[in-house]
């Protein structure tokens, strides 16, 4: 039985359904995604969705869907399906699905009377093209199949409606046309690997409706253009590509092409595998600027409305390479975001397109990833590669240049988080941080002992004595006034103190002071967090971002943009975090929890097949049944489940 295979029953059940979706991409932040059934539910699904960056830094949706339908003896089935305002689904080709199965590329399979079709879809990986594959499995008389596209040439955050601007003509190429609805757009070339009729019937499809834009409380229904249908016949055995992409193609390359791309996929067949596959989409390769330079190698923070940003970069690169065994994109995505952090640093302009590099914890989770390096790679390879950066970026905050930390006497780190959300709990609500995290931020400062120490180590390594001296003085104050500022009375660690502001919500960030390799805590401290992170945070999906007995607890995101900004960490689970918690436990507990933590991952195989599949959703509500909410696909949710089964591994096999 295949991994990701679903049966009728359940692709039949629109309530089962559209709520399970398919991403596929590529490398250069293109992508394919909708639901298991061909529905867009979102305003970001589409055929072919790809950056224009001639027009702005956003993903564009050019072609949203295209309807197959079959025809026998005068008699039309179309295998599309639409959401319609007033809940009125049409045509409703869900109801001839036999099957689905994701397990190396999406293939569903449908039957129509005596006529049993196999849809393949897969994006290639270096291009921005989608590649469908048709094939006629059983059939007992002539067979006619009709395609009908629909164009929306459209920001993903923005929808299109009918008007009278949009472009209507074409070109006919090579077994297809190209078209190009508005100017500043790139050509849409729609392709067959089969000579075809293109019927011009130009037309729009009016109030098609989004129903996960509703319920975040967006506008959620737009028209889309359909300038008219390709028609061909089709024999039993026979095998038709359809390619969309945004430059063309030799039609007679298509079916090499489809099976060249299936060759190189690795098939989801377990847990594992989907992860892999999962790392692998948030992969970004940007062409370098001149012939001097090399390609710039990047990672998304998610799908679908992502982009790359420096902290979730530096959290998640151990994860989604070194777990994995793929040294070297860690090296060449490093290799970027070291550019871009000296250019923060140094005050230049910004080159690389990563994302909130001046947040105050970004250099200190760039030394966490090269600390993870080090684990894997060894610390001379990691002195190499990265001793001038640990030392640049420490000289960097010691001498006072970061314009938003302030090192004080006591050794620990100062930030101003009043009015600017700083930390990754970075939601805001009327253009102030929902949690304003403020003063002596508990995470800021366990991971500035933790660079500290960890530049000490390395310092030592190559006969710096002088130098890790300084910086054991240094570690040593901090770790004295961590404890003062931030143990309490109750056994966990408040969350950031802000002169006579103290923070007393259970939040999650107290046990980066534990997960950390270099802990300012006493082995009795360290338990005692783990021990109330696991009474009050902890749930089957990461820890909560609050606990239930903590005022502000709003475990649900759902409804409007507000409502859910006020509860984005104000109780919701994150599989990140869990990450760290289930490094701290084998850290401190070591073999016997072992059972524990692998039950733990129980949680997580669970939403491979419910959300978007394959995949680890953003957030999850705090509270049963644990839905998964937000984007569907995140990066450092994906990277901590697999760098906690690296670690698995690494604890089983020893002694």
């Amino acid at each position: 039985m295949s991994y990701l295979r679903f049966e009728k029953a359940v692709m039949t059940n629109l309530e089962e359904s559209l709520r399970r979706e398919l991403l596929r991409t590529n490398r250069s932040g293109a992508y394919s995604s909708s639901t298991l059934v061909d529905c867009n539910t979102r305003k970001y699904h589409g055929l072919l969705v790809v950056p224009v960056p001639e027009i702005d830094d956003e993903n564009h949706v050019l072609l949203s869907s295209l309807d197959c339908t079959v025809i026998q003896h005068g008699a039309e089935f179309n295998l599309g399906l639409h959401k319609y305002q007033g809940n009125n689904y049409s045509p409703k080709g869900h109801k001839y699905i036999r099957e689905f199965d994701a397990s190396l590329v999406p293939t569903t399979i449908y039957r129509v009377g005596g006529v049993v079709l196999k849809k393949e879809a897969i994006f290639q990986a270096y291009e921005d093209r989608i590649l469908i594959r048709y094939t006629l499995e059983e059939a007992h008389s002539a067979t006619t199949l009709r395609f009908r596209p629909f164009l929306a040439f459209r920001s993903v955050r923005a929808f299109t409606h009918e008007n009278s601007v949009a472009s209507r003509e074409y070109q006919t190429i090579d077994n297809g046309i190209k078209t190009c609805m508005y100017a500043g757009y790139p050509d849409l070339y729609m392709q067959f690997s089969k000579k075809n009729e293109f019927i011009f019937q130009p037309d729009w499809y009016r109030g098609i409706e989004y129903p996960k834009e509703q319920e975040r409380g967006y506008a959620s229904n737009e028209d889309l253009y359909v300038p008219g249908y390709f028609e061909m016949p089709i024999k039993k055995g026979e095998s038709i590509i359809f390619a969309a992409s945004t430059s063309s193609i030799k039609s007679s390359t298509l079916k090499t092409l489809f099976q060249k791309e299936i060759d190189v996929r690795v098939p989801r067949d377990n847990f594992y595998h989907c992860l892999v596959t999962a790392a692998h989409q948030f992969h970004n390769r940007q062409k370098a600027k001149d012939a001097n330079s090399e390609d710039e190698r990047y990672l998304l923070a998610g799908y679908p409305w992502f982009k790359s940003r420096a902290r979730d970069t530096f959290i998640a690169l151990p994860g989604l390479t070194l777990a994995i065994d793929e040294q070297d994109y860690f090296e060449l995505v490093m290799q970027t975001a070291e550019r871009g952090l000296r250019e923060f640093m140094e005050g230049k302009p910004r080159t690389v397109k990563i994302y909130e590099m001046e947040q105050p914890d970004v250099p200190l989770w760039a030394i966490w990833s090269i600390q993870q390096y080090a684990k894997y790679a060894g610390r001379d390879k990691a002195y190499e590669m990265y001793g001038k950066l640990i030392q640049d970026i420490i000289t960097f905050i010691l001498s006072g240049k970061h314009p938003n930390i302030h090192l004080d006497e006591n050794g620990l780190i100062y930030c101003n988080g009043r009015d600017k959300a700083i930390t990754w709990m970075n939601s805001t609500a009327n253009g102030r941080p929902v949690v304003p995290r403020s003063g002596y931020i508990v995470e800021f400062n366990a991971l500035w002992y933790n660079a500290l120490k960890f530049g000490a180590a390395m310092a030592i390594d190559k006969g710096d004595t002088k130098g890790a001296e300084k910086l054991e003085e240094l570690a040593q104050d901090t770790k004295k006034s961590f404890v003062d500022t931030f143990v309490n009375e109750y056994g966990y660690l408040l969350d950031y103190v802000d002169g006579n502001m103290m923070d007393w919500s259970v939040r999650p960030n107290m046990i980066f002071a534990v997960a950390l390799d270099y802990s300012p805590l006493s082995q009795q401290q360290m338990k005692s967090v783990v021990d109330i992170c696991t009474r009050e945070l902890l749930t089957p999906k990461g820890l909560r971002s609050l606990s239930p007995k903590s005022g502000g607890y709003n475990p649900m995101y759902v409804g409007p943009q507000t409502q859910r900004d006020y509860a984005y960490h104000q109780g919701t689970a994150w599989p990140w975090l869990g990450g760290f918690y289930m490094e701290a436990c084998l850290k401190l507990y070591k073999r016997t929890r072992l059972s524990f933590v692998e039950r733990q991952m129980v949680g997580y195989e669970d939403e491979i097949d419910y959300h978007a599949i394959g995949t680890i959703s953003e957030l999850f509500d705090g509270n049963p049944p644990f839905h998964g909410r937000g984007a569907m696909s995140f990066a450092m949710n994906v990277a901590e489940i697999l760098r906690t089964m690296k670690l698995l591994e690494k604890y089983s096999y020893q002694k």
